[in-house]
């Protein structure tokens, strides 16, 4: 699934991303982690990785979206 990169803490390594049609969604340090990322700037296309659905939904990667 791809998104659109919101808020980084550089501080924690996690922030939000906001969905296709503007959900903000929370990911922590360990999804922020699995990708490998160094920082992650307010605006960058990420691709994510989810589980669960609704409420429970929660992000377990987030890497950068590249063609």
């Amino acid at each position: 699934m791809q998104a659109t990169a919101y808020t980084y803490d550089p501080t924690t390594r996690s922030g939000h991303v906001l969905l296709d049609d503007g959900t903000p969604v929370p990911y922590d340090t360990a999804a922020f982690d699995a990708g490998g990322l160094l920082l992650l700037r307010p605006g960058q296309r990420v691709r994510i990785e989810t589980e669960g659905e609704g409420d429970a939904l929660r992000i377990t990667l987030v890497t950068l979206q590249t063609l």
